[in-house]
């Protein structure tokens, strides 16, 4: 196989195989989690041709935003990147029969997250090269992977949670907007002021730091929350105290 194409999907697979053997209860069908994942490519499809779009065109809606970190960051990614995964998600379960825990939420917005992340994914690693494919398969398509476990955490709470549901379908927006648009934002300016040695050196902290807090979010909600009911497991619980079902903190 091309080691460019390897680099470029193998992170994906590497997350989606995680994400997938981590839903022990029970497990969701194949073919769904491939539309998700293929729900995902689309995403990545909208943004490119939305791009050739604007180039043929002659316009941008966005380029208010190029000379500014954290409104190219908001605008051309963060916002437009989530806001179409939440609306292919939202669309393809909310109102499944197979979305029936809350972990379930989880699953399908990873899938979603990587099918985008893999298109992604090869597009900047044949352009940039191996040195590219390994440096994003460490950041960025982890970052999406976090990202989407985000989103599905309350995504889910809102699908279980009438009451809260129109707040908890709005975090499910905003959360991973908040994450993404961060996290580029220090991306974008690491690039954008990379020559001040000493800002970069700052700005590397910050992104390592900020990184690091990520993952802590992401493995807090998939590993000590119950997959049934959602309720936070106590550590060293073998049954979830409110529905007993065996779901071992792990």
């Amino acid at each position: 196989m091309d080691p460019l194409l390897l680099i470029s999907i193998l992170p994906v697979v590497i997350l989606l195989g995680y994400i997938y053997l981590k839903d022990k209860n029970e497990r969701e069908p194949l073919g769904l989690l491939l539309k998700a994942f293929f729900c995902g490519t689309l995403v990545a499809v909208l943004i490119l041709l939305w791009g050739v779009f604007e180039g043929i065109a002659g316009f941008s809606l966005t380029a208010f935003a190029e000379n500014s970190a954290v409104l190219k960051s908001f605008f051309q990614a963060a916002i437009p990147e989530e806001g179409l995964k939440f609306l292919f998600l939202y669309w393809l379960i909310w109102n499944n029969k197979e979305f029936n825990e809350h972990f379930d939420g989880i699953v399908y917005a990873v899938f979603v997250s990587m099918g985008f992340a893999c298109v992604e994914n090869i597009l900047y690693v044949y352009s940039g090269g191996f040195g590219t494919g390994v440096a994003r398969a460490l950041l960025a398509v982890p970052g999406h992977f976090l990202f989407a476990v985000i989103m599905g955490y309350f995504f889910s709470r809102a699908r279980f949670t009438p009451l809260k549901r129109k707040y908890l379908l709005a975090m499910a927006f905003i959360c991973p907007v908040l994450a993404h648009g961060l996290y580029d934002t220090l991306c974008f300016a690491m690039e954008m002021y990379g020559e001040s040695t000493g800002l970069s050196s700052v700005l590397n902290v910050v992104f390592i730091a900020f990184d690091i807090k990520l993952w802590q979010i992401g493995l807090k909600a998939i590993r000590t929350h119950c997959h049934v009911c959602g309720a936070k497991i106590p550590k060293g619980e073998i049954n979830c105290p409110y529905c007993d079902q065996m779901v071992k903190y792990s």
